[in-house]
C-alpha cells in the first residue's frame, strides 16, 4: 500500500482540486493506497472539507491536531500513522506536483528506497527565498557531517525501511530534511519544475526560515559552538603579540601612555565578541532544555 501525507494549514482553498489531482494519479498506479491529511490547527474550513472528503473516500484518513505545531510536527504525526510500505509526504498547494508519485513508485520497485524530488527551476520563488536557500544548504552542508541534497524538500518516497529508522530518531526540535538524510539507505534523485502555489498564501514569512535555519544548524552540527575556541585562541595570540609590542616599544623608545579611544574600541569589541559567544551558547542550552522536557511532538485531538 502507498500512503501519502499531506499536512495541512489554512489551505481550504486547494484542498479539493489537490485531492482529485492526487486521486487520478493514485488510481493510475494500480496500487492500494491511503491519504493521510493532517490537519495542522488549521482556522479556515480546511477541516470541514476534508470531513466532506472523507464520505466520497474511505482510503481517506484525517489526523486533526489540537493546535498549530508547525510543518515538522504534523509531518512527523503523519509519518508515526502511514501504514503502507512506502510513504509519499507532499505538500497540498500544487508546486509539488502529484504525477511525480508515478516516477517514485517505479524508481521504489527498481529496488531505492529512498526517491528525492529536485527542483531544477525555482522561478516560482522570490529572488530573496531562492538565494537564501542555496546560501543555507551551502553554508550547512560545508558545517555539518550530514549533506542535505540542495533544492529538495520532503517530497519524497522513503520505503518501510526507511521510515522505521526514521522513528528510532526520538528527537523533540526536528529538521525533517535533516533526519531523512541522516538514515541514509539506498537513493535515486527524480528532477521536476517547481510551480507556483495554486491559491493562498505561504505561512512561511523570514522569521520562520531563518528559526529553521537555525533548528537546522544546531540539531546536525556543533561547528557554531567549537569555532568560538579558535576565536578565543585567535584574540588571544593577538593580544600577546600586541603587548609584547608595547613592552619592547616602551623599553626602547620610553614610557607609552595608551589612548583612550583605542581602550573603548578594544573593550567593546571584546565585549560584542563575548556577547555573540554566549548567544551561540544559549541556542544549544536553550534546545537541551527543550528537550530535557520530553514534551511529544504533537497532540492528536480526533482521528477520522
Amino acid at each position: 500500500m502507498i500512503s501519502v501525507i499531506c499536512p495541512c494549514y489554512n489551505e481550504g482553498k486547494n484542498l479539493e482540486q489537490f485531492y482529485k489531482s492526487l486521486k487520478k494519479v493514485l488510481i493510475e498506479t494500480n496500487k492500494s493506497y491511503e491519504i493521510l491529511f493532517i490537519n495542522d490547527g488549521s482556522s479556515d474550513e480546511s477541516l470541514n472539507i476534508l470531513k466532506k472528503l472523507k464520505l466520497e473516500n474511505s482510503s481517506i484518513r484525517i489526523i486533526n491536531l489540537s493546535r498549530n505545531f508547525g510543518k515538522e510536527a504534523a509531518l512527523t504525526a503523519g509519518l508515526d500513522k502511514a501504514l503502507g510500505e512506502a510513504i509519499i509526504p507532499i505538500d497540498v498547494d500544487f508546486q509539488d506536483p502529484p504525477y511525480l508519485i508515478t516516477k517514485f513508485i517505479q524508481k521504489w520497485e527498481e529496488g531505492y528506497s529512498v526517491v528525492l524530488a529536485k527542483r531544477i527551476d525555482r522561478s516560482s520563488d522570490t529572488i530573496f527565498k531562492s538565494l537564501s536557500a542555496k546560501l543555507f544548504y551551502k553554508f550547512h552542508n560545508k558545517i555539518s557531517d550530514i549533506n542535505v541534497p540542495e533544492d529538495v524538500g520532503d517530497y519524497r518516497l522513503i520505503s518501510r525501511e526507511v521510515l522505521n529508522a526514521i522513528k528510532l530518531l526520538p528527537e523533540n526540535q526536528r529538521f525533517m530534511k535533516g533526519i531523512f538524510s541522516w538514515v541514509g539507505f539506498k537513493t535515486t534523485t527524480i528532477e521536476y519544475k517547481r510551480e507556483s502555489r495554486h491559491a493562498g498564501k505561504s505561512t512561511f514569512n523570514v522569521w520562520k526560515l531563518w528559526n529553521l535555519a537555525l533548528e537546522a544548524i544546531t540539531s546536525f552540527s556543533t561547528v557554531p559552538l567549537r569555532v568560538w575556541t579558535y576565536i578565543g585562541f585567535f584574540i588571544s595570540f593577538l593580544s600577546l603579540s600586541y603587548g609584547l609590542f608595547i613592552i619592547t616599544r616602551t623599553l626602547i623608545f620610553g614610557i607609552d601612555v595608551p589612548g583612550y579611544a583605542s581602550l573603548i574600541v578594544v573593550i567593546l569589541f571584546l565585549g560584542g565578541i563575548q556577547l555573540i559567544g554566549i548567544g551561540v551558547l544559549g541556542e544549544y542550552i536553550g534546545r537541551i532544555y527543550l528537550e530535557s522536557k520530553n514534551r511529544p511532538v504533537y497532540i492528536i485531538e480526533s482521528e477520522l
